[in-house]
Protein backbone atom coordinates (compact mmCIF):
# COMPACT_ATOMS: atom_id res chain seq x y z
CA UNK A 1 0.00 0.00 0.00
CA UNK A 2 1.66 3.19 -1.23
CA UNK A 3 0.47 6.51 0.17
CA UNK A 4 3.02 8.63 -1.69
CA UNK A 5 1.80 11.00 -4.38
CA UNK A 6 3.53 10.68 -7.72
CA UNK A 7 5.58 13.52 -9.17
CA UNK A 8 2.75 14.22 -11.62
CA UNK A 9 0.17 14.37 -8.82
CA UNK A 10 2.34 16.71 -6.77
CA UNK A 11 2.82 18.95 -9.80
CA UNK A 12 -0.95 19.19 -10.28
CA UNK A 13 -1.41 19.88 -6.57
CA UNK A 14 1.14 22.70 -6.62
CA UNK A 15 -0.34 24.19 -9.76
CA UNK A 16 -3.81 24.25 -8.19
CA UNK A 17 -2.47 25.65 -4.92
CA UNK A 18 -0.51 28.43 -6.64
CA UNK A 19 -3.47 29.39 -8.81
CA UNK A 20 -5.91 29.40 -5.90
CA UNK A 21 -3.68 31.42 -3.59
CA UNK A 22 -2.72 33.96 -6.26
CA UNK A 23 -5.96 34.36 -8.21
CA UNK A 24 -8.76 33.45 -5.80
CA UNK A 25 -7.80 34.04 -2.16
CA UNK A 26 -6.91 37.76 -2.46
CA UNK A 27 -10.36 38.55 -3.87
CA UNK A 28 -12.51 36.00 -2.04
CA UNK A 29 -13.83 38.35 0.65
CA UNK A 30 -14.72 41.05 -1.89
CA UNK A 31 -16.72 38.73 -4.13
CA UNK A 32 -18.40 37.03 -1.17
CA UNK A 33 -19.58 40.37 0.19
CA UNK A 34 -20.77 41.55 -3.22
CA UNK A 35 -22.30 38.23 -4.20
CA UNK A 36 -20.45 38.20 -7.52
CA UNK A 37 -18.49 35.65 -9.52
CA UNK A 38 -14.79 36.32 -9.96
CA UNK A 39 -14.87 36.08 -13.74
CA UNK A 40 -11.24 37.17 -14.10
CA UNK A 41 -10.05 34.12 -12.16
CA UNK A 42 -12.56 31.84 -13.86
CA UNK A 43 -11.22 32.78 -17.29
CA UNK A 44 -7.71 31.82 -16.19
CA UNK A 45 -8.72 28.29 -15.20
CA UNK A 46 -9.09 26.85 -18.69
CA UNK A 47 -5.47 27.33 -19.84
CA UNK A 48 -4.36 25.40 -16.74
CA UNK A 49 -6.69 22.50 -17.54
CA UNK A 50 -8.94 23.24 -14.56
CA UNK A 51 -12.17 23.26 -16.57
CA UNK A 52 -11.68 19.70 -17.75
CA UNK A 53 -8.99 18.23 -15.51
CA UNK A 54 -9.86 14.50 -15.62
CA UNK A 55 -11.35 14.60 -19.13
CA UNK A 56 -9.05 12.84 -21.66
CA UNK A 57 -7.00 15.08 -23.90
CA UNK A 58 -8.81 13.76 -26.97
CA UNK A 59 -11.96 15.43 -25.64
CA UNK A 60 -10.29 18.72 -24.71
CA UNK A 61 -9.31 17.93 -21.12
CA UNK A 62 -6.02 17.74 -19.29
CA UNK A 63 -6.10 13.98 -18.65
CA UNK A 64 -5.58 14.19 -14.87
CA UNK A 65 -5.99 10.97 -12.93
CA UNK A 66 -8.73 11.06 -10.29
CA UNK A 67 -6.46 11.46 -7.29
CA UNK A 68 -5.05 14.54 -8.99
CA UNK A 69 -8.59 15.77 -9.65
CA UNK A 70 -9.34 15.39 -5.94
CA UNK A 71 -6.22 17.36 -5.08
CA UNK A 72 -7.39 20.15 -7.39
CA UNK A 73 -10.76 20.30 -5.63
CA UNK A 74 -9.06 20.36 -2.23
CA UNK A 75 -6.74 23.24 -3.08
CA UNK A 76 -9.47 25.21 -4.86
CA UNK A 77 -11.88 25.06 -1.92
CA UNK A 78 -9.08 25.82 0.47
CA UNK A 79 -9.28 29.25 -1.17
CA UNK A 80 -13.01 29.63 -1.93
CA UNK A 81 -15.93 27.22 -2.06
CA UNK A 82 -17.60 28.87 -5.06
CA UNK A 83 -14.74 27.78 -7.31
CA UNK A 84 -14.89 24.19 -6.08
CA UNK A 85 -18.57 24.23 -7.01
CA UNK A 86 -17.44 24.75 -10.61
CA UNK A 87 -15.33 21.60 -10.32
CA UNK A 88 -18.33 19.74 -8.91
CA UNK A 89 -20.99 20.88 -11.34
CA UNK A 90 -19.24 21.77 -14.59
CA UNK A 91 -16.61 19.03 -14.45
CA UNK A 92 -18.01 16.34 -12.15
CA UNK A 93 -21.78 16.24 -12.54
CA UNK A 94 -21.90 17.28 -16.19
CA UNK A 95 -18.68 16.67 -18.13
CA UNK A 96 -17.65 13.39 -16.48
CA UNK A 97 -21.22 12.14 -16.88
CA UNK A 98 -21.09 12.89 -20.60
CA UNK A 99 -17.75 11.09 -20.78
CA UNK A 100 -19.30 8.07 -19.09
CA UNK A 101 -22.72 7.98 -20.72
CA UNK A 102 -22.72 10.32 -23.73
CA UNK A 103 -22.64 9.33 -27.38
CA UNK A 104 -19.63 10.20 -29.50
CA UNK A 105 -21.66 12.91 -31.19
CA UNK A 106 -22.56 14.42 -27.82
CA UNK A 107 -18.94 14.32 -26.69
CA UNK A 108 -17.81 16.14 -29.82
CA UNK A 109 -20.56 18.75 -29.63
CA UNK A 110 -20.77 19.40 -25.89
CA UNK A 111 -17.97 17.75 -23.94
CA UNK A 112 -15.03 19.16 -25.90
CA UNK A 113 -16.00 22.85 -25.60
CA UNK A 114 -16.80 22.31 -21.91
CA UNK A 115 -13.45 20.70 -21.16
CA UNK A 116 -11.68 23.51 -23.02
CA UNK A 117 -13.54 26.09 -20.94
CA UNK A 118 -15.32 27.55 -23.96
CA UNK A 119 -18.75 26.66 -22.55
CA UNK A 120 -19.97 26.46 -18.95
CA UNK A 121 -22.20 23.55 -17.95
CA UNK A 122 -24.52 22.63 -15.11
CA UNK A 123 -26.69 19.77 -13.82
CA UNK A 124 -30.41 19.91 -13.12
CA UNK A 125 -31.94 17.22 -10.92
CA UNK A 126 -33.28 18.91 -7.76
CA UNK A 127 -36.82 20.31 -7.83
CA UNK A 128 -39.05 22.06 -5.29
CA UNK A 129 -40.60 18.67 -4.46
CA UNK A 130 -37.73 16.35 -5.36
CA UNK A 131 -34.51 16.65 -3.41
CA UNK A 132 -33.55 13.54 -1.48
CA UNK A 133 -36.47 11.82 -3.24
CA UNK A 134 -34.73 12.13 -6.59
CA UNK A 135 -36.91 9.57 -8.31
CA UNK A 136 -39.98 11.75 -7.78
CA UNK A 137 -39.16 14.43 -10.36
CA UNK A 138 -42.21 16.23 -11.71
CA UNK A 139 -40.48 17.59 -14.82
CA UNK A 140 -41.97 15.71 -17.76
CA UNK A 141 -40.73 14.74 -21.20
CA UNK A 142 -43.22 13.85 -23.95
CA UNK A 143 -42.05 12.30 -27.20
CA UNK A 144 -43.05 14.18 -30.34
CA UNK A 145 -41.49 12.68 -33.46
CA UNK A 146 -37.75 13.30 -33.38
CA UNK A 147 -38.10 15.61 -30.38
CA UNK A 148 -39.04 15.50 -26.71
CA UNK A 149 -41.15 18.27 -25.18
CA UNK A 150 -39.95 19.16 -21.68
CA UNK A 151 -42.02 20.95 -19.05
CA UNK A 152 -41.11 21.61 -15.43
CA UNK A 153 -38.62 23.41 -13.22
CA UNK A 154 -35.40 22.76 -11.33
CA UNK A 155 -34.36 24.58 -8.17
CA UNK A 156 -31.13 25.14 -6.22
CA UNK A 157 -29.10 24.60 -9.37
CA UNK A 158 -25.50 25.82 -9.21
CA UNK A 159 -24.50 27.98 -12.20
CA UNK A 160 -28.13 27.96 -13.41
CA UNK A 161 -28.18 31.59 -14.53
CA UNK A 162 -24.72 31.60 -16.15
CA UNK A 163 -24.35 28.15 -17.74
CA UNK A 164 -24.45 27.49 -21.48
CA UNK A 165 -25.30 23.78 -21.31
CA UNK A 166 -27.74 21.99 -19.00
CA UNK A 167 -27.94 18.27 -18.21
CA UNK A 168 -31.49 17.87 -16.90
CA UNK A 169 -33.65 14.94 -15.84
CA UNK A 170 -37.29 14.42 -16.67
CA UNK A 171 -39.93 11.72 -16.34
CA UNK A 172 -41.32 9.99 -19.40
CA UNK A 173 -43.84 8.12 -17.24
CA UNK A 174 -44.33 9.27 -13.64
CA UNK A 175 -46.18 6.06 -12.74
CA UNK A 176 -42.84 4.23 -13.19
CA UNK A 177 -41.07 6.68 -10.83
CA UNK A 178 -37.28 6.35 -11.19
CA UNK A 179 -37.64 3.67 -13.87
CA UNK A 180 -39.36 6.20 -16.12
CA UNK A 181 -36.67 8.89 -16.09
CA UNK A 182 -34.44 10.13 -18.90
CA UNK A 183 -31.54 12.61 -19.19
CA UNK A 184 -31.34 15.42 -21.73
CA UNK A 185 -28.82 18.06 -22.82
CA UNK A 186 -30.31 21.53 -23.18
CA UNK A 187 -28.67 24.68 -24.49
CA UNK A 188 -29.20 28.26 -23.41
CA UNK A 189 -31.28 29.98 -26.05
CA UNK A 190 -33.67 27.09 -26.62
CA UNK A 191 -37.21 28.43 -26.89
CA UNK A 192 -39.09 28.04 -23.62
CA UNK A 193 -35.95 27.68 -21.48
CA UNK A 194 -35.47 30.40 -18.86
CA UNK A 195 -33.28 30.70 -15.78
CA UNK A 196 -33.10 32.86 -12.67
CA UNK A 197 -30.87 33.56 -9.67
CA UNK A 198 -31.67 32.86 -6.01
CA UNK A 199 -30.69 35.74 -3.73
CA UNK A 200 -30.18 35.79 0.02
CA UNK A 201 -28.12 32.61 0.42
CA UNK A 202 -26.32 31.93 3.68
CA UNK A 203 -23.13 30.82 1.94
CA UNK A 204 -21.37 30.31 -1.40
CA UNK A 205 -22.32 33.89 -2.19
CA UNK A 206 -19.49 34.27 -4.70
CA UNK A 207 -21.17 31.69 -6.95
CA UNK A 208 -24.44 31.53 -8.83
CA UNK A 209 -27.36 29.39 -7.63
CA UNK A 210 -30.74 29.52 -9.29
CA UNK A 211 -33.63 27.88 -11.08
CA UNK A 212 -34.25 26.41 -14.51
CA UNK A 213 -37.76 26.68 -15.98
CA UNK A 214 -38.84 24.67 -19.03
CA UNK A 215 -42.05 25.51 -20.86
CA UNK A 216 -42.60 23.30 -23.91
CA UNK A 217 -38.89 23.13 -24.64
CA UNK A 218 -38.31 21.08 -27.81
CA UNK A 219 -35.22 18.93 -27.34
CA UNK A 220 -33.86 16.86 -30.26
CA UNK A 221 -33.83 13.11 -29.73
CA UNK A 222 -30.05 13.26 -30.33
CA UNK A 223 -29.78 15.22 -27.06
CA UNK A 224 -31.00 12.35 -24.92
CA UNK A 225 -28.11 10.95 -22.88
CA UNK A 226 -28.35 7.17 -22.66
CA UNK A 227 -31.68 5.50 -23.28
CA UNK A 228 -35.24 6.00 -22.10
CA UNK A 229 -35.50 4.74 -18.53
CA UNK A 230 -31.77 5.15 -17.81
CA UNK A 231 -32.10 8.65 -16.39
CA UNK A 232 -32.07 7.65 -12.74
CA UNK A 233 -28.99 5.44 -13.17
CA UNK A 234 -27.25 8.28 -14.98
CA UNK A 235 -28.17 10.74 -12.22
CA UNK A 236 -26.92 8.42 -9.48
CA UNK A 237 -23.63 7.75 -11.26
CA UNK A 238 -23.23 11.51 -11.74
CA UNK A 239 -23.66 11.98 -8.01
CA UNK A 240 -20.73 9.61 -7.45
CA UNK A 241 -18.61 12.19 -9.30
CA UNK A 242 -20.20 15.17 -7.59
CA UNK A 243 -19.88 13.71 -4.10
CA UNK A 244 -16.22 12.97 -4.69
CA UNK A 245 -15.55 16.61 -5.54
CA UNK A 246 -17.60 17.84 -2.57
CA UNK A 247 -15.73 15.51 -0.23
CA UNK A 248 -12.28 16.50 -1.45
CA UNK A 249 -13.30 20.14 -1.41
CA UNK A 250 -14.46 19.77 2.18
CA UNK A 251 -10.96 18.56 3.08
CA UNK A 252 -9.62 21.80 1.64
CA UNK A 253 -12.11 23.90 3.59
CA UNK A 254 -11.23 22.10 6.82
CA UNK A 255 -7.55 22.66 6.02
CA UNK A 256 -8.25 26.37 5.57
CA UNK A 257 -9.91 26.42 8.99
CA UNK A 258 -6.85 24.75 10.49
CA UNK A 259 -4.47 27.14 8.70
CA UNK A 260 -6.34 30.19 9.98
CA UNK A 261 -6.69 28.82 13.51
CA UNK A 262 -3.00 27.90 13.87
CA UNK A 263 -1.96 31.33 12.62
CA UNK A 264 -4.32 33.15 14.98
CA UNK A 265 -3.53 30.93 17.98
CA UNK A 266 0.18 31.67 17.60
CA UNK A 267 -0.35 35.43 17.24
CA UNK A 268 -3.08 36.16 19.80
CA UNK A 269 -1.87 36.50 23.39
CA UNK A 270 -3.92 36.11 26.57
CA UNK A 271 -2.69 35.98 30.14
CA UNK A 272 0.83 36.64 28.94
CA UNK A 273 1.19 33.84 26.37
CA UNK A 274 -0.14 32.74 22.95
CA UNK A 275 -3.60 31.21 23.21
CA UNK A 276 -2.20 28.18 21.39
CA UNK A 277 -0.50 27.27 24.67
CA UNK A 278 -3.88 26.62 26.30
CA UNK A 279 -5.02 23.01 26.22
CA UNK A 280 -8.63 23.70 25.23
CA UNK A 281 -7.41 25.55 22.14
CA UNK A 282 -5.04 22.68 21.41
CA UNK A 283 -8.00 20.30 21.74
CA UNK A 284 -9.88 22.12 18.98
CA UNK A 285 -6.79 22.25 16.79
CA UNK A 286 -6.10 18.53 17.25
CA UNK A 287 -9.71 17.68 16.46
CA UNK A 288 -9.32 19.50 13.14
CA UNK A 289 -6.12 17.60 12.38
CA UNK A 290 -7.72 14.22 13.05
CA UNK A 291 -10.75 15.04 10.94
CA UNK A 292 -8.69 16.33 8.04
CA UNK A 293 -6.39 13.33 7.97
CA UNK A 294 -9.19 10.74 8.10
CA UNK A 295 -11.20 12.62 5.48
CA UNK A 296 -8.21 12.93 3.19
CA UNK A 297 -7.51 9.19 3.38
CA UNK A 298 -11.14 8.35 2.56
CA UNK A 299 -10.98 10.69 -0.43
CA UNK A 300 -7.67 9.30 -1.68
CA UNK A 301 -9.14 5.81 -1.56
CA UNK A 302 -12.07 6.89 -3.74
CA UNK A 303 -9.69 8.54 -6.21
CA UNK A 304 -7.57 5.38 -6.32
CA UNK A 305 -10.64 3.25 -6.99
CA UNK A 306 -11.83 5.55 -9.74
CA UNK A 307 -8.38 5.34 -11.32
CA UNK A 308 -9.05 1.65 -11.87
CA UNK A 309 -12.61 2.07 -13.13
CA UNK A 310 -14.31 0.71 -10.02
CA UNK A 311 -17.74 1.69 -8.82
CA UNK A 312 -17.47 3.87 -5.71
CA UNK A 313 -21.02 4.62 -4.54
CA UNK A 314 -20.49 3.31 -1.02
CA UNK A 315 -16.99 4.73 -0.62
CA UNK A 316 -17.91 8.12 -2.07
CA UNK A 317 -20.93 8.39 0.21
CA UNK A 318 -18.78 7.68 3.26
CA UNK A 319 -16.11 10.18 2.22
CA UNK A 320 -18.67 12.89 1.49
CA UNK A 321 -20.58 12.33 4.73
CA UNK A 322 -17.47 12.30 6.91
CA UNK A 323 -15.52 15.11 5.22
CA UNK A 324 -18.46 17.53 5.12
CA UNK A 325 -19.17 16.97 8.80
CA UNK A 326 -15.49 17.55 9.54
CA UNK A 327 -15.46 20.80 7.54
CA UNK A 328 -18.56 22.09 9.34
CA UNK A 329 -17.20 21.20 12.77
CA UNK A 330 -13.78 22.62 11.92
CA UNK A 331 -15.33 25.91 10.85
CA UNK A 332 -17.33 26.08 14.05
CA UNK A 333 -14.21 25.43 16.14
CA UNK A 334 -12.22 27.93 14.09
CA UNK A 335 -14.69 30.64 15.04
CA UNK A 336 -14.32 29.58 18.68
CA UNK A 337 -10.52 29.86 18.43
CA UNK A 338 -10.85 33.35 16.96
CA UNK A 339 -13.32 34.47 19.63
CA UNK A 340 -15.19 37.67 18.80
CA UNK A 341 -13.04 38.20 15.69
CA UNK A 342 -14.34 34.90 14.32
CA UNK A 343 -17.79 36.46 14.19
CA UNK A 344 -16.54 39.22 11.89
CA UNK A 345 -15.76 39.21 8.17
CA UNK A 346 -12.39 40.71 9.09
CA UNK A 347 -11.23 37.10 9.33
CA UNK A 348 -12.16 34.39 6.82
CA UNK A 349 -13.48 31.82 9.28
CA UNK A 350 -17.01 33.25 9.34
CA UNK A 351 -17.13 32.73 5.55
CA UNK A 352 -15.81 29.20 6.01
CA UNK A 353 -18.62 28.54 8.48
CA UNK A 354 -21.31 29.79 6.09
CA UNK A 355 -19.83 27.92 3.13
CA UNK A 356 -19.40 24.66 5.04
CA UNK A 357 -23.09 24.43 5.92
CA UNK A 358 -24.31 23.95 2.36
CA UNK A 359 -22.20 20.88 1.67
CA UNK A 360 -23.86 19.06 4.56
CA UNK A 361 -27.10 19.38 2.57
CA UNK A 362 -26.35 19.20 -1.14
CA UNK A 363 -25.19 16.09 -3.02
CA UNK A 364 -27.13 14.03 -0.49
CA UNK A 365 -27.88 15.26 3.03
CA UNK A 366 -25.91 13.80 5.91
CA UNK A 367 -29.12 12.03 6.95
CA UNK A 368 -29.31 10.30 3.56
CA UNK A 369 -25.66 9.22 3.80
CA UNK A 370 -26.18 8.00 7.36
CA UNK A 371 -29.00 5.77 6.14
CA UNK A 372 -26.95 4.60 3.15
CA UNK A 373 -24.02 3.52 5.29
CA UNK A 374 -26.28 1.76 7.76
CA UNK A 375 -28.05 -0.10 4.97
CA UNK A 376 -24.75 -1.15 3.40
CA UNK A 377 -23.46 -2.47 6.73
CA UNK A 378 -26.70 -4.33 7.47
CA UNK A 379 -26.86 -5.86 4.01
CA UNK A 380 -30.06 -4.03 3.03
CA UNK A 381 -28.42 -2.11 0.20
CA UNK A 382 -26.44 -3.62 -2.66
CA UNK A 383 -25.13 -1.71 -5.64
CA UNK A 384 -26.31 -2.84 -9.03
CA UNK A 385 -23.75 -2.88 -11.83
CA UNK A 386 -23.87 0.05 -14.21
CA UNK A 387 -21.62 1.38 -16.89
CA UNK A 388 -18.47 2.17 -14.93
CA UNK A 389 -16.34 5.22 -15.64
CA UNK A 390 -13.25 4.75 -17.77
CA UNK A 391 -9.91 4.81 -15.95
CA UNK A 392 -7.48 7.58 -16.96
CA UNK A 393 -5.87 7.08 -20.34
CA UNK A 394 -2.33 6.54 -19.06
CA UNK A 395 -1.01 4.23 -16.35
CA UNK A 396 -4.18 2.47 -15.23
CA UNK A 397 -6.17 -0.55 -16.35
CA UNK A 398 -9.65 -1.50 -15.22
CA UNK A 399 -9.79 -3.89 -12.26
CA UNK A 400 -12.62 -6.24 -11.45
CA UNK A 401 -14.73 -3.90 -9.35
CA UNK A 402 -16.37 -6.55 -7.19
CA UNK A 403 -13.21 -8.44 -6.26
CA UNK A 404 -11.29 -5.23 -5.62
CA UNK A 405 -13.92 -3.40 -3.61
CA UNK A 406 -14.85 -6.39 -1.48
CA UNK A 407 -11.19 -6.86 -0.61
CA UNK A 408 -11.11 -3.27 0.66
CA UNK A 409 -13.91 -3.91 3.13
CA UNK A 410 -13.60 -7.56 4.11
CA UNK A 411 -10.00 -8.81 3.89
CA UNK A 412 -10.76 -11.77 6.17
CA UNK A 413 -13.70 -14.15 6.08
CA UNK A 414 -15.94 -13.95 9.13
CA UNK A 415 -16.18 -17.26 11.07
CA UNK A 416 -19.54 -18.96 11.07
CA UNK A 417 -21.67 -19.50 14.13
CA UNK A 418 -22.19 -17.38 17.21
CA UNK A 419 -19.59 -14.58 17.21
CA UNK A 420 -20.49 -12.93 20.48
Amino acid sequence: MDFLLSEEQRAVQKMAFDFAQNEITPYAREHDEQGTINWDALKKMAPLGLMGGPIPEEYGGAGFDYVSFGLVCEEIERAETAFRVIQSVHVGLNSLTLLQWGSEEQKQKYLIPQARGEKLATFGLTEPGAGSDAGNVSTTARKDGDFYILNGSKLWISLADVADHFLVFASLDRSKKHHGMAAFILERGMEGLTTGTIHGKLGVRAGNTGEIVMQDVRVPKANMVGEEGEGFSIAMSALDWGRFTVATGAVGLAQACLDASVKYANERNAFGRPIGKFQLVQQMISKMVAGIETSRLLCYRVGWMKNYGMKTTRETSLAKWHACNVAFESANDAIEVHGAYGYSSEYPVERYMRNSRGAVIYEGTREIHTVMQGEYALGYRQDKPYRCPPPPAVGYERKDMYDATSALHYPFAMPSGDNR
